[in-house]
């Protein structure tokens, strides 16, 4: 076949690929070869399904643990997703209005999916079931997703996430090493009479601790919040603020009542309340009432504020 006879498009992608492998001292030729004997990719293969279907080790016999393993797979699943997003808004070098918006549209449907999807967790285990499977998951608890939490320090200034208590003007630009232990979750893990730290949470930042305090230094500059001001001039739009405050709304209410509302059905028994596999504290843990965190506060007014929270949402 002669030359005239080749797509045009493909002598320009046959030049562009030649010129590409010869920057890396490799020849076209060769790697065409072994293009052309390489198998062909199988979707499961690309997803790794079956490693995907091996992740899924129950502790005990009752079918519903494989639901509540799934669901919570998923949900990381989904933290994962928020968290790329996160990462390629403040690794923008310029970021532009168009993408940041993008990026935040996206974020807040991954929020509102995990929304919605607690109906699984509320609606879809038998309540006898799980309250059996779950004494064999001690200590361990949901309380101990990292990624969660790498999502509230890519979201705002690390100081917002403090107990109210120490959110001021000197917290706001100390150093994270200094207010860490003041970081608002550690309550939900705490003996509200002891002041003891519950085995699940000295795993946690046995663990974590260094990662959340690095990760906060990386975000100080950069997280969502930073990334909405460093806005150019057409960024501030009723249309962005908007997409800010449901995210805040989504994280801080909506998602936290879902979680709460599952706790109910699950740890509350006739008379008789529960406690969570991990120790800790949910009932005053995870209504937004008592946690009151607000990622954006300069977006909300002070009536906004004081109903954010409300069992309504």
């Amino acid at each position: 076949m002669e030359n005239h006879d080749l797509d045009p498009r493909l002598l320009t992608q046959l030049r562009e690929l030649e010129a590409k492998y010869q920057l890396t001292g490799q020849n076209l030729v060769d790697n065409l070869t072994g293009l052309q004997h390489a198998n062909y990719l199988r979707y499961w293969d690309y997803i790794r399904l079956d490693t995907l279907l091996s992740l899924q080790n129950p502790r005990t016999d009752f079918p519903d643990e494989v639901v509540f393993i799934i669901y919570h797979q998923i949900t990381e699943l989904y933290f994962r997703l928020m968290l790329w997003e996160m990462q390629q808004i403040s690794g923008q070098a310029q970021l532009s209005t168009r993408f940041f918006h993008e990026r935040l549209q996206r974020l807040n449907r991954y929020v509102e999916n995990l929304v919605r999807s607690f109906d699984i967790m509320v609606l879809g285990m038998e309540p006898e079931q799980f309250r059996q499977f779950r004494m064999a998951l001690l200590p361990s608890s949901g309380f101990q997703s990292a990624q969660f939490r790498e999502i509230e320090i890519g979201a705002t200034d690390f100081f917002q996430l403090l107990e109210a208590d120490y959110q001021n003007p000197l917290t706001e630009k100390a150093e994270i090493e200094e207010i860490f232990p003041y970081v608002y979750w550690k309550r939900g893990a705490t003996d509200a009479q002891t002041g003891e730290e519950t085995i699940t949470l000295q795993h946690f930042e046995e663990k974590y601790r260094a990662h959340f305090i690095q990760l906060a230094k990386h975000f100080r500059s950069r997280n969502l919040w930073r990334c909405y001001l460093s806005l150019p001039p057409d960024g501030f739009t009723e249309k962005i603020r908007a997409e800010m405050r449901r995210f805040d709304q989504l994280m801080n209410i909506e998602w936290r009542l879902s979680h709460f509302r599952s706790a109910v059905r699950y740890l509350k028994k006739d008379q008789e309340t529960l406690s969570a596999t991990g120790g800790t504290n949910w009932q005053q843990y995870l209504p937004p009432r008592f946690q009151r965190t607000i990622f954006y506060p300069r977006l909300w007014s002070e009536e906004e504020k004081k109903e954010l929270g409300g069992e309504t949402g």
